[in-house]
């Protein structure tokens, strides 16, 4: 005898809305951004040891001023330990949480390698100084490299009077960084008594090519915009 086929049951249709949209990005969606956006993780800029960098690197969120005398003074000797293995620290200034410096390296690998070092030599000098553990170096540090004598000498401007920018300082020599013992103002300047942190550049570019873009730097320039860096 065969079995009795159950009657399949029906599927009632029930009204649905029109979609009006592909879904995507939603207004108010996603991670909320706080504070300075943060570099992306892209490929990093090809390096050429016949080009300066100029290289800025960010503090961390609720640290206490980099130009008070206490964190300079040690992130004054982390800069001085820094130029090493062919790797040169040639300008830098401290602003209230950030640095930018002017570095050359011999090889490629020695200006990564160089950079690097430089920022764990900062964050262990400003941990070491504070007492305290914790994140200091707040982003990727930004790199460019220095292709022409114009960009060495606005980078040269930007970097030794950036307080100019920030602090809203007037013409003058910032203490807070390289510029007390840079030779070439157009104005000789007196020597201080401490040594120079700084050391000298062998490339072209940052010895000798600057000065055709304009000559000597002037206390009384002021930095413009930078150009955004790209990460490294």
């Amino acid at each position: 005898m065969r079995g009795i086929k159950a009657a399949r049951p029906r599927q009632i249709p029930l009204p649905l809305e029109v979609a009006h949209s592909w879904g995507g990005a939603r207004k108010g969606a996603g991670r909320k951004p706080r504070g300075r956006p943060s570099m992306p993780h892209t490929t990093r800029a090809k390096i050429e040891p016949r080009y300066p960098l100029q290289v800025t690197i960010r503090a961390a969120p609720g640290l206490p001023s980099f130009r008070s005398a206490r964190v300079f003074g040690a992130l004054r000797r982390a800069i001085a330990r820094a130029s090493v293995d062919r790797f040169r620290v040639v300008h830098f200034s401290i602003q209230q949480d950030h640095g930018h410096f002017i570095v050359e390296g011999d090889e490629a690998r020695r200006a990564r390698g160089g950079m690097h070092g430089l920022a764990i030599r900062l964050a262990l000098a400003v941990n070491r100084v504070l007492g305290r553990k914790g994140k200091v170096v707040g982003d990727r540090y930004h790199v460019r490299p220095l292709t022409t004598p114009r960009q060495m000498r606005t980078s040269m401007v930007y970097v030794l009077l950036n307080f100019r920018k920030h602090l809203r300082a007037p013409a003058g020599i910032d203490p807070r960084s390289s510029g007390p013992h840079f030779s070439g103002w157009h104005r000789a300047q007196p020597l201080p008594a401490e040594p120079a942190v700084a050391v000298a550049p062998t490339s072209w570019m940052a010895a000798i090519g600057w000065k055709l873009a304009g000559g000597r730097l002037r206390v009384e320039e002021h930095p413009a915009s930078a150009p955004r860096p790209r990460p490294t």
